[in-house]
């Protein structure tokens, strides 16, 4: 949470598209941990939390804004390289999955348009001007 006596900071990011957002950083108020992993929401727990842009902000460090689909929490911060490549594995791991399930999905539709397929055609359904 928010006190009064935070410290708040804005600064503009141009994000991949080319749209600039304004970013507010709150300095005194709840501590941001990397303890799960930048990918967990530190409000819902979601384990979804992308980037929305990110970029070197030296030799060891990025600057990244995060976003969690489920709750609309983000926060932008500058964090150690080693905790980013441990995010990008997991964005890794997450895509992976995304992957594994539309295939799978793709397959089931495929199965159920054949079946509907084989069936309309043993109905006489289908007709030579069909195609």
């Amino acid at each position: 949470m928010s006190h009064p006596a935070d410290h708040r900071s804005t600064r503009r990011v141009t994000l991949p598209t080319g749209q600039a957002v304004d970013v507010l950083s709150v300095e005194g108020g709840e501590a941001r941990t990397t303890e799960t992993g930048l990918h967990v929401c530190p409000q819902c727990a979601s384990q979804l939390v992308a980037p929305v842009a990110w970029e070197q902000a030296g030799p060891h460090e990025w600057a990244v804004t995060i976003q969690c689909p489920n709750c609309e929490w983000w926060d932008a911060d500058v964090f150690d390289e080693a905790t980013v490549e441990r995010f990008d594995e997991e964005l890794d791991r997450g895509t992976e999955a995304l992957v594994r399930d539309l295939l799978r999905l793709m397959r089931a539709n495929m199965e159920d348009a054949v079946e509907r397929f084989v069936v309309a055609l043993h109905a006489g359904a289908i007709l030579p001007e069909d195609f």
